[in-house]
């Protein structure tokens, strides 16, 4: 589906913003298509928690706008706006102190005033959220005692019980082991199938974007450099020319996506750097023992042999000595 023919919840148009005068992003444009997963991908530094910060009006742009359906997001008040666009930001945190139940509760803020007690409403929200991330019996637990698989599923379930219509969560499983991330991801693909929610997320691991993402952006130096369906994006050609890395993928059928992997001569493609080399301890013993004998021979002295040594043959060491 081509960006002109789909549905979107989200429209962001000519979208710039800088910091002072370093600008991040360039005149860009995305849809982002209703009720669908849409990963934002790219190198360190080319904007993708800048762009998804923006749609939740974080970040003051200096031209374009984001419109949410038809209404541009600027003429929304705050509390309007956290009803309709929920957002985790990366690395985000709370007192250890503070209870699991505590802390998704503050994602009914929203939908609560100074003067007004919690509904049952809230309530109700707040049991669905827990309910959804499976943190249900976590809910008198202190944060601190959480594991970090834990911890990132109490934050999920607190923009969880916000019930926006459009989440978006910056980097969700950064410094989460494999089998967490798997977890938390798998989570999110859950919210998305049955909570019908649209998700906006920004990933650094290619393997788990093209597993879990509907629609895959690519961005570098602030702009849109691909945008389309997993199997369109994940090619060598593509990955080559946004990241600039050389990445070879396992396009077999029978698995989707494809695994990539760094080339067999990885250690010309590992980003510049070269793995580094141990060192053969015994074949530089090999190398200052043959020297040796060299020596002791020009001398007109045979080596004697070592107990632990082979026999040594008369002639001279060959080439293959040095080597």
């Amino acid at each position: 589906m081509t960006d002109s023919a789909m549905d979107p919840r989200i429209s962001v148009d000519n979208l710039s913003l800088a910091y002072g005068s370093v600008s991040v992003l360039n005149a860009l444009s995305l849809p982002i298509p209703k009720g669908k997963i849409t990963v934002l991908a790219g190198p360190n530094g080319c904007g993708k928690s800048t762009l998804l910060r923006a749609i939740r009006r974080l970040h003051k742009p200096s031209g374009g706008h984001v419109r949410l359906g038809d209404v541009d997001i600027s003429t929304l008040n705050d509390r309007m706006l956290a009803r309709q666009i929920g957002l985790l930001a990366q690395s985000p945190s709370a007192p250890d102190d503070m209870t699991v139940e505590e802390l998704v509760r503050l994602g009914r803020y929203p939908h609560q005033s100074m003067m007004q007690p919690r509904s049952g409403d809230d309530a109700a929200a707040l049991d669905r959220a827990m309910a959804g991330t499976g943190v249900d019996h976590l809910r008198k637990r202190r944060l601190g005692s959480l594991s970090g698989g834990q911890l990132q599923r109490v934050w999920i379930a607190m923009v969880l019980a916000q019930e926006t219509d459009v989440v978006c969560l910056d980097e969700p499983v950064n410094h989460l082991d494999m089998a967490h991330q798997l977890d938390c991801l798998d989570l999110v693909r859950q919210l998305n199938v049955d909570f019908g929610r649209t998700v906006v997320l920004v990933l650094h691991d290619l393997n788990s974007a093209a597993r879990y993402a509907d629609r895959l952006v690519f961005l570098r130096d602030g702009a849109i450099a691909a945008s389309g369906t997993p199997e369109e994006l994940m090619t060598e050609a593509t990955i080559a020319r946004v990241f600039d890395s050389t990445i070879h993928g396992d396009h077999r059928p029978r698995s989707w996506p494809p695994a990539l992997h760094p080339p067999a001569d990885a250690e010309q493609h590992n980003f510049g750097l070269k793995r580094p080399r141990r060192p053969n301890r015994g074949r530089q013993v090999r190398k200052v023992l043959v020297r040796r004998d060299i020596a002791l021979r020009s001398y007109g002295c045979a080596p004697a042999a070592r107990q632990t040594d082979p026999p040594r043959p008369a002639t001279a060491p060959s080439d293959s000595d040095w080597q």
